[in-house]
């Protein structure tokens, strides 16, 4: 495995997890929401797993499927990125 992509996926995917429950706490009590922009573009940059974690672990942005197809293609991009970049 490529620990490069590793060394950046992991904190991606942390926070992108974390930001996903932070809007949905943010949702529930009508306060300041992360733009739908930022949350679609850390999960297509490599933070898929921490967005469809935090999709289905808060059930939050589930009924959108642009926010499915994007954490699935995020996925793809991040295990394309771990197999064939070279340092």
């Amino acid at each position: 495995m490529n620990e490069t992509v590793l060394l950046l996926a992991i904190p991606l995917n942390f926070i992108n997890f974390l930001l996903f429950g932070y809007d949905k706490f943010q949702a529930r009590r009508g306060g300041w929401r992360i733009p739908e922009k930022s949350l679609l573009g850390l999960t297509l940059l490599g933070g898929g797993i921490g967005g469809l974690a935090g999709m289905m672990l808060f059930r939050h942005k589930t009924r959108k499927n642009i926010f499915w197809v994007t954490a699935f293609v995020g996925i793809g991009l991040l295990i394309y990125l771990t197999i064939f970049w070279r340092n």
